[in-house]
């Protein structure tokens, strides 16, 4: 049974609590239009602003933290932020409706704290001298008295169950701790009221410096330089670091103070190695950290999944992509970000997480998938490329493994050319669709006897063809190009080679029922399936569902091991811990320490040799049921 004032009093409303904050703006839009007191209608005006900005305030702040590309060297804790603390913090945000509410509360009780003045000098004094002689002492009471037994089991634990500081962690704790925050938040605010120094700047001020000094203690990065606190020894007692916080929750029995470690020092809680720490840590910023073992060179899809990055909107994140209405008016945002990105921008980290004490990174190639099919961005794109991999060789990566367009064959054959290129490369460097043909293999029905293939002369489709016509299994390829039909036909043994059959209109596929696209498909060609076909895809976007009486899979892709840790994105539309499969395969490369590339076209060979490695190492088919009727 949950403690008493642990749970928060909307819970059961989920996201409904968000209609809190139009409430507070349709009341001032409303008062407007009636005769109520012009004070009135500013007030609700006025919570709903700072409501607004606190919310900005916290998500700068994640979005800071979260930019790795800027602070992976700054970091604290170096464990990644996981789907199960992400779910954890989901309603970070409840402290702020909480306060919301008792400030209208108080205006209604209180009618006189209404003000005119919009700046008061005095106000700052007064609010600062209270913040120092109350605000500070009694948070710094009330939090050694949570960490007491009875209460740190019962409502302060919810706190340190984060592994991770983060900005957003900082909201969350339970209703009866909040409660007792506002009370310190207040305390200045009304205390400079009473004594006729209050001020519309004074609220807005006080109340976004204390959101934000509660962000840097939280924010995992030390940004602060050390050389401050040479200068001026004193100040490292009037404002706390990230790393002093970091210390409290790593250790739990020190360094309880608010913001200033003044109160931990005169009530004997200061620990004393954290000026060591915090030098230790800033300095370290200069120092690069621990090299990956395996990089994913991912890119950007086009101008919706852009704002799907992890160090935007993190809980948008950790949730498989798709296109929200609200972004659409976000997207000139978008299209400006990446014409700057086109302009200057090089390959950033975006992601990472850990496997079998293997340090795994995603880096992104700052291109949209538009920008692939452009003649004079091909030159740009491969030099981009290029340096990521360079880059990777002189940090000791072992592999790189290229994601969908990044191996595209008319950019760059597949990545063959960067290999001719540097044939001295330490890096191995993975294109990973020999996974991907195995798992589109596996995903087909056991007792299947006749395909039809789209895409059939690509690096994929040449792979799939050989396999499956090895296997007696007919395979119609559609394509124009009888040249280069004749070419892979050739390449399957004599006995297999009638398996293959080059057709060229969608209605030679009218009594097949499984399919395979690895072109996109419009909804005309779609129409000469039969009723019951399933579309296998491997095409970059997926094909677009619009026949009911068919189904369709996603994109080839893999469940990573169970022991992956610190992972809470989505790659894309991926579910949850579900990477593509060429993803999965540069992974298994490198668990299997092989020493060659994988570039150019797929060795038909090898396909059940990686898929045998893969399942080896924990990796498994995103559908069970395709689990059951691959082929053998």
């Amino acid at each position: 049974m949950a403690s008493p004032l642990s749970a928060w009093p909307w819970e059961f409303l989920g996201n409904y609590k968000l209609a809190v904050y139009g409430i507070f703006l349709g009341k001032a839009m409303y008062s407007r239009y009636q005769e109520e007191a012009v004070k009135q209608t500013n007030w609700f005006l006025h919570i709903f602003i700072i409501c607004m900005l606190r919310l900005f305030v916290y998500q700068l702040w994640s979005s800071y933290s979260s930019m790795l590309f800027l602070t992976r060297n700054r970091q604290i804790n170096k464990q990644g932020v996981d789907f199960k603390q992400i779910d954890k913090e989901w309603n970070w945000d409840n402290f702020v409706i909480l306060q919301a509410m008792i400030a209208a509360l108080v205006f209604y009780m209180f009618p006189t704290f209404e003000t005119q003045f919009v700046w008061n000098k005095n106000g700052l004094t007064a609010a600062l001298v209270l913040h120092v002689a109350i605000s500070e002492p009694l948070f710094y009471t009330l939090h050694r008295c949570f960490h007491g037994d009875f209460l740190f089991s019962r409502y302060h634990s919810l706190h340190h169950s984060s592994p991770v500081l983060q900005p957003l962690t900082a909201g969350n704790a339970t209703f009866l701790e909040h409660l007792l925050l506002t009370v310190v938040v207040a305390v200045p605010i009304i205390g400079t009221f009473r004594i006729g120094h209050g001020s519309i700047s004074l609220i807005y001020g006080h109340v976004l410096v204390f959101d934000c000094l509660r962000c840097l203690g939280h924010s995992n990065v030390e940004f602060i330089p050390h050389q401050i606190f040479d200068a001026l020894p004193f100040f490292k007692y009037l404002l706390y670091t990230p790393t002093y916080h970091s210390i409290h929750h790593v250790e739990k029995d020190s360094n309880y103070c608010l913001f200033m470690p003044l109160f931990d020092a005169l009530g004997d809680t200061l620990n004393k190695n954290s000026w060591d720490v915090q030098r230790k840590n800033s300095s370290n910023s200069a120092v690069n950290g621990r090299v990956p073992d395996f990089v994913f060179l991912a890119h950007i899809v086009d101008m919706s999944s852009a704002m799907h990055a992890p160090f935007l909107v993190r809980s948008m994140a950790s949730l498989p992509f798709y296109t929200r209405l609200y972004l659409i008016p976000l997207w000139p945002i978008s299209f400006a970000v990446m014409l700057v990105m086109w302009a200057k921008s090089k390959t950033f980290l975006v992601s990472f997480y850990y496997l079998r004490n293997r340090l795994h990174q995603t880096w992104v190639v700052p291109r949209f998938g538009f920008q692939y099919f452009l003649p004079l961005a091909a030159k740009g794109i491969n030099r981009q490329i290029e340096e990521a991999i360079l880059r990777a060789d002189r940090l000791g990566v072992k592999v790189i493994s290229l994601a969908a367009l990044n191996k595209n064959e008319a950019l760059n054959g597949g990545g063959a050319i960067f290999v001719n290129k540097h044939p001295n490369l330490k890096v191995r460097v993975v294109h990973g669709n020999t996974l991907t043909a195995a798992v589109i293999l596996r995903e087909l029905p056991q007792d299947v006897t006749e395909v039809f293939l789209t895409g059939a002369t690509s690096k994929l489709g040449r792979a799939i063809s050989l396999y499956l016509c090895r296997k007696g299994v007919r395979v119609l390829m559609l394509t124009l190009s009888t040249e280069r039909f004749r070419k892979i036909q050739k390449e399957a043994p004599a006995n297999c080679q009638k398996y293959l059959v080059q057709v060229t209109k969608y209605q030679a596929a009218q009594n097949c029922k499984t399919w395979i696209v690895g072109k996109w498909i419009t909804q005309s060609e779609q129409r000469f399936a039969p009723p019951g076909t399933h579309f296998h895809q491997f095409v970059v976007p997926a094909t677009k569902p619009y026949r009911r009486d068919c189904t369709y899979g996603n994109l080839a892709a893999m469940r990573l091991p169970q022991d992956v840790q610190g992972l809470g994105s989505c790659e894309y539309s991926m579910d949850r811990g579900i990477v593509h499969a060429c993803h999965a395969g540069g992974v298994v490369h490198s668990l299997e320490g092989w020493s060659q590339n994988e570039v150019g076209a797929i060795d038909v060979d090898r396909i059940d040799l990686v898929w045998e490695a893969a399942i080896k190492h924990g990796f498994k088919l995103v559908s069970d049921n395709a689990t059951k009727t691959r082929i053998d």
